[in-house]
């Protein structure tokens, strides 16, 4: 199970952990998981590939209604734009997943933010969009 986060989601963050650099990429998926464990690689489970993960810190609760912890989990699909640079018929030529963010605005505890960068042109991202 996966969500889109939000600020209050993060508080308990301890650190970002990329499993490849992200410097390249224009853009990687964001998601809050349901996960069982606090730090580590978490278990993924979609297609395409897991770029980067969070960790928690040591006194993080687990969820009251689930017992699980609440994570990020920084993925692309096999139909991204980063993984089909030129490619002419991918979706995302322009534009962007609605759950895809600018990996050079995430931080820990900060939710990654849409830029230009990340929507595949030149124009300006409002905040929150």
């Amino acid at each position: 199970m996966s969500a889109m986060p939000q600020e209050g989601d993060l508080a308990l963050e301890a650190e970002i952990v990329w499993l490849e650099d992200p410097t390249d990429l224009d853009y990687v998926r964001q998601a809050l998981d349901k996960v069982n464990t606090r730090k580590g690689k978490p278990r993924y489970e979609r297609d395409g590939r897991i770029i980067g993960y969070s960790n928690l810190e040591p006194k993080a609760p687990r969820s009251q209604d689930s017992g699980l912890f609440a994570r990020r989990t920084f993925y692309l699909l096999p139909h991204d734009r980063p993984n089909r640079p030129g490619d002419p018929d991918c979706p995302y030529n322009v534009g962007a997943p609605l759950e895809a963010v600018d990996p050079q605005t995430i931080a820990v505890g900060k939710v990654g933010q849409k830029t230009a960068r990340s929507q595949g042109t030149t124009e300006i991202v409002a905040a929150g969009s």
